[in-house]
């Protein structure tokens, strides 16, 4: 198990572990083998996320005696830890961490996410 604590995800960018069996997944999600076997979308489990999408800081230059504080601000992914995210594999960056096979993806690229604690209406 990868010790997360000392990675930092930039960005609109999600860390994912890939599945190897990409036929059949652990909480049921099944990939056809039509698009397995062409490795156009691939799944795997989110590890880390990234803070989302920058937004500009609102500056009031009216008042100048304010303490002017650079606190940038998020819009926040969709992408949690934990999710099973079914994602473009073009478009996803093969890092290795501490031996084992990581992807890096913009949350752009992922179609999917299941998630276990979604509540049912």
């Amino acid at each position: 198990m990868i010790n997360t604590a000392k990675i930092l995800v930039v960005g609109d960018k999600v860390l994912v572990r890939p599945e190897e069996n990409t036929e059949r997944t652990s909480s049921g999600l099944y990939l056809p083998p039509t698009v397995a076997d062409k490795e156009k979308v691939q799944t795997g489990y989110v590890i880390k996320v990234g803070p989302g999408y920058p937004i500009a800081a609102n500056i009031d230059d009216d008042e100048p005696w304010k303490e002017k504080k650079n606190t940038t601000k998020y819009i926040p992914l969709q992408a949690k830890e934990g999710d099973l995210a079914v994602f473009l594999r073009k478009e996803a960056i093969e890092i290795e961490v501490e031996r084992e096979k990581m992807l890096i993806i913009p949350q752009s690229a992922i179609l999917l996410l299941y998630r276990e604690d979604i509540l049912n209406f």
